[in-house]
């Protein structure tokens, strides 16, 4: 019986998540499910893809859903995929957020359609395809079925795919906001090689300044953002380090998080209140 993994986009306060827990505790009882999370940011597909690729190598090899699907009941496909390294299923949507994390495995070997899979629950809702096709699908998967008998083939090249933003790298480093985790801490889509690219070393001050958020288009009423921000909120300076305990309490940090991003934090402080930012903002990193 392989484990199956949980990542959704449901939060806790619905029974959405422990739906998908029951249909597949009925199909196969004794199937361990592990939750990896379902406070990914609500319809945000690169957040889900971002989580699923960097927790995916820490869970034992099994099945794993993920349920972050802004078009659920539209014209996207339904997936289920097996990866290149170590057979493991991957199940949820075709909108690019199982990819990265296949990627991680070799790629993608082989690969099902599941919306017809003779699987599904029936009636299929349109609006709930984490109960009614993501989990039991996945459950005949943990029991022992077959990926061909699932679904119809399809060819792993014309999977849906995304691209992560990347860094703008010269004397500066300007980064999107991939992250703001529950402490505060800001993460970045940038990486270590990044900051060395741009001359910031181990032990350097860093100013760290959020950027104006892009002008609105001729005619669009703006919207609050990064250009709206008091002045106390015009950035903070971080010393460049390894933990956070290399600055004093209260204190900024620029180190590189658990997952390899590049992150602002405050020695038991908020971050991202200090800068006032939230994901999908951009920070600036210059030498200070």
């Amino acid at each position: 019986m392989r484990p199956v993994t949980l990542l959704t986009d449901y939060g806790t306060t619905d029974e959405f998540a422990g739906v998908l827990h029951a249909v597949i505790a009925r199909i196969a009882p004794d199937a361990r499910v592990i939750d990896l999370g379902h406070g990914i940011r609500r319809q945000d597909v690169l957040h889900g893809a971002m989580v699923l690729a960097r927790t995916l190598p820490y869970a034992p090899a099994g099945v794993h859903v993920a349920v972050v699907d802004p078009g659920v009941g539209g014209p996207r496909r339904a997936l289920a995929l097996r990866t290149a390294g170590e057979d493991r299923f991957l199940v949820g949507p075709d909108n690019g957020v199982l990819v990265p994390a296949a990627a991680r495995f070799g790629g993608v070997a082989e690969a099902v359609e599941i919306s017809a899979s003779p699987w599904r629950l029936e009636p299929v809702s349109a609006t709930f395809h984490g109960r009614d096709l993501f989990a039991p699908v996945a459950a005949r998967l943990a029991a022992g079925g077959s990926l061909a008998d699932a679904g119809q083939p399809l060819d792993p090249a014309e999977l849906v795919a995304l691209e992560f933003p990347r860094p703008e790298v010269g004397e500066t480093v300007v980064a999107t906001i991939a992250r703001v985790d529950g402490f505060g801490n800001v993460a970045l889509h940038a990486h270590a090689e990044d900051l060395a690219a741009a001359g910031l070393r181990p032990a350097d001050e860093v100013r760290v300044r959020p950027l104006p958020a892009d002008p609105p288009a001729p005619g669009a009423s703006s919207a609050p953002g990064a250009s709206a921000r008091p002045i106390e909120c015009a950035g903070l300076v971080a010393r460049y380090g390894r933990t956070f305990a290399d600055v004093g309490l209260g204190e900024a940090v620029l180190l590189v998080d658990s997952g390899g991003l590049v992150e602002v934090a405050l020695n038991t402080g908020d971050a991202a209140a200090v800068l006032c930012v939230a994901a999908g903002d951009r920070l600036e990193l210059s030498r200070a």
